[in-house]
């Protein structure tokens, strides 16, 4: 009887892809490209992580398909990161554009190319939460949960705080 760990090796993550437009700006998911100091920075004053550490940002990073957004002289101004098995699932979370970028369409961008990637574009099912891009994400064909009671969660929005109150 063959079982799963003697069917041959596991495939290796699609390799790196960027993607350019006509006014400069580069999508990339190049891991080492990526400032993580940059995204730390925004991150901990999100509304959904705000405090939390370099070191949660680093390793979340690492253990998750991420995306990098980059304006014409090089500096990163936005994020997406999807943790995923890239076989079945994803969950997309951690998305920003620096405000001084917004208005341009480069949030909706960096994601339809994330999402035209070939281990994002076959998954079954990918999800999200957010609490103020609902109509952004509607356009990139996201809706709202067919079957909320299926979903459960165990929530500790002050986990990253240093005085939990």
């Amino acid at each position: 009887m063959v079982g799963i760990l003697d069917s041959g090796p596991v495939s290796a993550p699609n390799p790196i892809t960027e993607a350019s437009r006509p006014d400069g700006y580069v999508v990339s998911s190049d891991p080492a490209r990526l400032d993580l100091a940059a995204v730390h920075a925004y991150l901990t004053r999100s509304y959904w992580s705000e405090g939390i550490s370099a070191d949660v940002v680093a390793r979340a990073a690492a253990g998750s398909l991420c995306f990098g957004l980059y304006a014409p002289d090089g500096a990163q101004v936005g994020y997406a990161r999807f943790i995923t098995d890239r076989t079945t699932y994803a969950y997309l979370c951690d998305v920003y554009v620096l405000e001084a970028h917004r208005g341009r369409g480069l949030a909706r961008w960096m994601i339809e190319q994330a999402l035209e990637r070939p281990d994002l574009a076959g998954l079954r099912r990918l999800v999200l939460v957010t609490r103020d891009a609902h109509e952004l994400y509607r356009k990139l064909g996201f809706r709202a949960l067919a079957r909320p009671e299926g979903y459960m969660e165990l929530h500790r929005p002050h986990v990253y705080r240093r005085d939990p109150a």
